[in-house]
């Protein structure tokens, strides 16, 4: 896989915000995948004579693009997940979802099973509607909490799911059809950990979804 598909969008002593393009993993699953985003994000720093090592403080899907936080050193990461636990970080999402979502504006509090734990834990995900069109609707999505796919499976809880998604539902019950789940992390905003200073980022839509709206324009 080529390094050259992630972008560095933000570098400095402690941190580095990274535009993952989808299709790439964050971290190996159990199978125990090479030349992932921490792998080639490592050799990059080792390349560039960098003696520290990039963790993430949190991660997408596979197939989702969009902004990663990496932290240099475990004890900048630690910092990080805890802002993270205190929800003191703001993610923002944008999803094409199948069908016409109604509400504008909607708040979904929908508990979520954890597998590894065996059991139901609180979730929560807010949405607004930026664009209706034939067939599909353009989201903005925050999930105030953080749990694993959460945002495809409350999506798919209230009857939208996401473009090209196959793990919630089916796909042949649905007649668009994207090539891979049509979610994209669209900014991140925290306070640093060492300099406070607020942090804001935002990543361009991808060019799939990108093409994919300028197929679907004046539906």
């Amino acid at each position: 896989m080529d390094e050259k598909r992630y972008k560095i969008i933000y570098e400095d002593d402690w941190l580095i915000a990274v535009d993952k393009p989808s299709g790439m993993l964050v971290i190996p699953t159990p199978k125990g995948e090479t030349n992932t985003l921490t792998d080639l994000l490592n050799k990059d720093l080792d390349d560039r004579g960098i003696q520290v090592n990039a963790y993430p403080c949190h991660r997408l899907d596979r197939e989702t693009s969009g902004i990663v936080l990496y932290a240099k050193g475990k004890s900048i990461q630690k910092l990080m997940m805890d802002e993270f636990k205190k929800r003191e970080v703001k993610k923002t999402y944008i999803a094409f979802v199948q069908g016409a979502v109604k509400k504008s504006f909607d708040i979904i509090n929908k508990a979520i099973y954890n597998k590894n734990k065996h059991r139901n834990e609180p979730a929560i995900t807010k949405y607004k509607v930026l664009e209706r069109r034939k067939g599909f609707t353009i989201l903005e999505a925050e999930p105030v909490t953080g749990k694993t796919n959460q945002i495809r499976i409350h999506l798919t809880n209230i009857g939208h799911p996401i473009l090209g998604e196959s793990v919630y539902s089916f796909r042949r019950d649905f007649a668009l059809r994207f090539k891979r789940v049509a979610l994209h992390a669209k900014r991140i905003e925290f306070t640093h950990p060492v300099t406070k200073e607020r942090m804001s980022f935002t990543s361009e839509l991808p060019a799939d979804m990108g093409n994919f709206l300028q197929t679907k324009k004046g539906n």
